[in-house]
């Protein structure tokens, strides 16, 4: 997506009504602090550099996998040195190449799904990054998509959001079009352009609602279970959230575009902790999207798209704390 955007007020009438609202609080987090460890890339079209860094996924070999949306390049960083490894995908007319590649998913078998946002393909490739198959294409009829944005894979189905049709589309892993849910709306279960969605250990759907200033939360047939969020900027409110990552606590993490930071939540939508804030400096962001963690570790991954890097930290403490 594109770094401009709108916000607009949400009102949370309607989820309380319904029992679905989240509580947004404060919780003890004294010991959820993060360093940071270093920063992977530089501004440029070369191996290794980033001109829209977006999404991450990591490889079935446990490589970073980065998706840049302008220079239509996946590459493959070792996840602890930052070193580039190899990158795959790249502007051209050839089934292998992408156009502006955001959303990344893998599946058990290592296989990548790249959504290519201009075209409304979906490019699956092996774990070597051979292309083995597209589907999906740009429309607003179902099974294609407008705008495709950071996806996930569970239960063999892949998530997509796409913010043109303002829905989440679900797809089987040879690419046949299964269901969508969502459409244009404020209402609960509704979305305006959602930019992620994203599973918790649970099989619980996180979708950033982004000009909602929401987070919703679905089951895996679609149906609304919580929400939380509203515009602004204190502790719990959203300006324009983007990335979504799930840690092995099942802790949220969710980025902001018009914030320029992290904030973290427990699964139910309390507040817990905030890091980042406008800048170029090592803890600062700028034009924030995707968000990755890695489960082993708590290491965290943070697409810095404005500074054209992917910023890295990890806990101050075990992740398991």
């Amino acid at each position: 997506m594109t770094q401009s955007f709108t916000t607009r007020a949400f009102s949370v009438a309607g989820l309380v009504a319904l029992g679905l609202m989240a509580t947004v609080g404060t919780a003890p987090a004294a010991d959820l602090k993060f360093e940071h460890v270093m920063n992977i890339g530089t501004a440029g079209t070369g191996e290794g550099q980033f001109k829209y860094v977006e999404d991450f996924a990591f490889s079935k070999e446990g490589h970073l996998l980065a998706t840049d949306a302008a220079h239509a390049y996946v590459q493959a960083f070792d996840k602890t040195t930052g070193k580039f490894i190899a990158r795959f995908g790249g502007k051209g007319d050839k089934d292998e190449h992408l156009d502006k590649p955001e959303g990344i998913a893998v599946d058990p078998d290592g296989n990548i799904f790249i959504a290519d946002y201009n075209t409304g393909f979906v490019k699956k490739y092996d774990k070597s990054y051979k292309w083995l198959l597209t589907f999906s294409e740009y429309g607003s009829e179902k099974g294609q998509n407008i705008k495709s944005e950071f996806m996930d894979i569970r239960d063999g189905k892949l998530y997509m959001p796409e913010a043109g049709n303002h829905r989440v589309d679900v797809f089987d892993l040879n690419g046949k079009f299964l269901f969508d849910f969502g459409g244009l709306g404020t209402e609960p279960g509704k979305m305006n352009n959602p930019e992620s969605a994203k599973f918790n250990s649970e099989g619980k759907l996180y979708v950033a609602d982004l000009k909602n200033d929401r987070v919703q939360v679905f089951d895996k047939d679609g149906k609304l279970l919580s929400g939380w969020g509203k515009s602004g900027s204190a502790n719990g409110e959203f300006k324009a959230p983007a990335g979504i990552a799930i840690d092995a606590q099942d802790r949220v993490y969710v980025t902001e575009i018009g914030n320029d930071r992290v904030q973290v939540f427990d699964k139910d939508g309390q507040f817990l902790h905030a890091f980042g804030s406008k800048g170029a400096g090592n803890g600062e962001f700028g034009n924030l999207h995707g968000i990755g963690i890695d489960k082993a570790t708590g290491w965290i991954y943070v697409a810095d798209t404005a500074n054209n890097r992917i910023q890295v930290f990890k806990p101050a403490k075990a992740p398991n704390t």
